[in-house]
């Protein structure tokens, strides 16, 4: 696959007009000798650069990216549209959000712009034209940065009107809108468009994020997340018509829950993205999102934002350790990366963000040890250009992620306050990280014929299709897993009669009568066939078989004897239903299973706690070995003898890895 770059993008987001141009040609000769060849521009100056309705400024920002060109960089450059200037919203107050509990916001903060106001997107589309005009035919422009992380919501009178538009496009007439809500309930019935009104908390919002209608919630999430995608469509649509070459992109935030990433990744040129794990963060949950990134287009993509060492707005701001960003750089190009970009090139000198990590820190020299790590990665880096960009990621099994079961499973009033939908996805994510069994996330309406595996876990809602594909899938021999609490609702979260788990009671074999939920310090346990005990707990499934063979049986309460995880032979495939969270022995006894009869191998085999990854070309493959331990680890006998690419040297037999270290082996096909 053809990269979008010409080489690894190094570099970041840089804000020269925050400091003295004195100390700019300094920012030039620092960020040279750490080989870094990219910088981010514009982020935040929509202020600067329209200092009024009717007044442009361009000048900082022409010296700006004319030093830049002069460099050699590639430049990023964003929109400015993440952030109102002040101006705007004392002329036009209607251009701010209005929060959840009503509340309609003065100036301050960022995301601050109501996304259905026509004056924003008015002014939005003109600064996007217009930057477009005067910088598009710059050969040097790399990449157009649209708006900054879009997120958060208004419910104003504008969305509020624009939604009932939305629903109208969406449900045609009012009977159909009434059924899909379930608005007998409660006496809800809406005789008139008009009378619907948004679901925040001065309506049908309830504590701790819940609804009472969760059919309106549920449409509120996708009108709100197609909202901001027809904002970024509409800076995009003013970008082209002066610049039809350079990728247009907007940087997204992993399993961010606001917006339906799979529908916005379509109107994306490169999928680009901000990762900021936590000191406690497992490795395997920013690989994870690293894979949903690369999914969401199943290509390459950006990393646009990481931080050279310490975020400054989590509650413990940890240092990372000497090696941990150039290992947790390479797991991100490893996971199908193009790019290494940081936030921020240069530390801000003031405001919330004055304490964030940066390749220039408050120190003002390059005799830093954060520097001093970039530079090493930047001179790495460079070797590498020419040779991974393009390169992809092969797999055999598909996780499925999809944001209408995100946004369902979390607003369902019950079993339990804790079922979450990124923690489960993690969870069987997990069992294939530890194994380096190659994973892509995969959106709903994938094409399931690639995979031998596909892992469905918590599938709360059945949309339209996703019975039948699954159904094909399974009977043209693949291995599919099931989890509780599938099948259970449709697209408006209405429950299917007839016992869950609904439309794919039939593939699994099973029909579930009742969920039960366990608190924190309850549990019960899973007996298997040959005796096997282990612990399951948050809830348990009451089910029967229906067909299915039953591969494990609940040991205690009322329930004790019926079938806890069943597998049901389906056409020429198998489908495993797993109806409890089993702790961590018992879920690996059945993925083991699932994975025999799906015949899926792992990277490499003997991997002894490295974390081993590929990308693949049509004429090599590039092995790429972290460790993460706290141990010592040896390299698999069987990459040994074969070129790394970072040192130029082959690998010997016997070569250990301490922590944090890494290997990119070049393997010839």
């Amino acid at each position: 696959m053809k990269s979008q770059f010409k080489r690894i993008l190094y570099g970041g987001d840089y804000n020269p007009n925050q400091w003295p141009r004195e100390i700019w040609e300094e920012d030039m000769r620092i960020f040279r000798n750490a080989r870094i060849n990219s910088a981010t521009v514009n982020v935040f100056s929509w202020a600067k650069i329209q200092p009024a309705e009717e007044r442009y400024d361009f000048s900082e920002l022409d010296d700006i990216v004319d030093m830049l060109s002069r460099e050699n960089y590639d430049i990023v450059l964003a929109t400015s549209t993440a952030a109102l200037p002040a101006w705007m919203v004392k002329r036009y107050p209607e251009v701010s959000r209005t929060d959840y509990e009503g509340r309609h916001h003065k100036f301050g903060q960022r995301h601050n712009a109501c996304p259905n106001s026509p004056v924003y997107q008015r002014f939005a589309a003109a600064l996007a034209e217009k930057l477009a005009e005067r910088y598009g035919k710059n050969g040097r422009i790399a990449c157009w940065h649209v708006n900054n992380e879009y997120g958060g919501e208004c419910y104003c009178e504008n969305c509020e009107k624009a939604f009932r538009i939305w629903l109208r496009k969406k449900y045609k007439t009012l009977e159909a809108l009434n059924q899909a809500w379930n608005l007998e309930f409660w006496g809800h019935t809406i005789y008139d468009w008009d009378e619907i009104v948004l679901p925040n908390a001065l309506s049908e919002g309830l504590q701790g994020g819940k609804t009472a209608f969760a059919g309106i919630s549920i449409d509120y999430r996708r009108f709100m997340s197609d909202s901001m995608l027809s904002n970024y469509r509409m800076e995009r649509d003013s970008i082209r018509r002066f610049d039809t070459e350079a990728p247009i992109t907007t940087n997204l935030m992993g399993t961010y829950k606001g917006l339906d990433y799979f529908k916005w990744a379509k109107e994306m040129d490169v999928v680009s993205w901000d990762n900021y794990p936590r000191y406690d963060t497992p490795w395997s949950y920013t690989a994870m999102c690293h894979d949903l990134m690369r999914g969401l287009k199943d290509a390459p993509f950006m990393l646009m934002e990481q931080t050279p060492s310490q975020q400054n707005w989590q509650q413990y701001n940890s240092l990372k350790k000497p090696g941990q960003m150039r290992a947790q750089s390479y797991q991100t190009i490893a996971h199908g990366a193009d790019t290494i970009q940081f936030f921020q090139l240069r530390r801000s000198a003031g405001a919330c963000e004055k304490f964030h990590g940066a390749v220039i820190e408050h120190a003002g020299t390059d005799n830093t040890r954060v520097f001093r790590e970039v530079r090493q990665l930047g001179l790495e880096l460079e070797r590498l250009s020419a040779v991974t960009p393009g390169s992809v990621n092969e797999a055999e099994t598909g996780i499925i992620f999809d944001w209408d079961n995100y946004w369902a499973l979390e607003y369902t009033s019950g079993p339990s306050v804790d079922l979450t939908y990124v923690k489960h996805i993690h969870q069987y994510y997990t069992y294939f990280y530890e194994r380096n069994i190659p994973v892509n996330l995969i959106p709903f309406d994938a094409d399931f014929s690639r995979y031998k595996v596909v892992v469905a876990p918590v599938l709360y809602m059945i949309k339209e299709g996703m019975k039948e594909a699954l159904t094909s899938f399974v009977e043209k021999g693949g291995v599919l897993i099931l989890t509780y609490m599938c099948g259970i609702a449709d697209q408006s979260d209405n429950v299917f009669p007839g016992g869950y788990p609904g439309p794919l009671r039939e593939l699994a074999g099973v029909w579930v009568e009742e969920v039960d939920a366990l608190s924190p310090e309850q549990s019960n346990e899973v007996v298997f066939k040959d005796g096997t005990k282990v612990s399951c707990g948050l809830v348990c499934e009451l089910m029967h078989t229906e067909g299915a063979e039953i591969l494990a049986e609940y040991g205690s309460d009322f329930f004790a004897g019926c079938p806890a995880v069943t597998k049901n032979h389906f056409g020429e495939g198998f489908v495993y239903y797993i109806g409890t969270n089993v702790e961590e022995e018992g879920l690996s006894r059945v993925m083991d299973m699932a994975v025999a009869d799906a015949a899926v191998q792992p990277v490499i085999s003997g991997a002894g706690g490295l974390e081993i990854t590929c990308r693949e070309t049509d004429v090599c493959s590039f092995y790429f070995v972290l460790n993460f331990k706290d141990q010592e680890l040896p390299v698999p006998e069987e990459l040994t003898g074969y070129m790394d690419m970072i040192t130029g040297e082959k690998v010997p037999e016997g070569e250990m890895l301490s922590k944090y270290d890494v290997k990119i082996i070049r393997v010839e096909k």
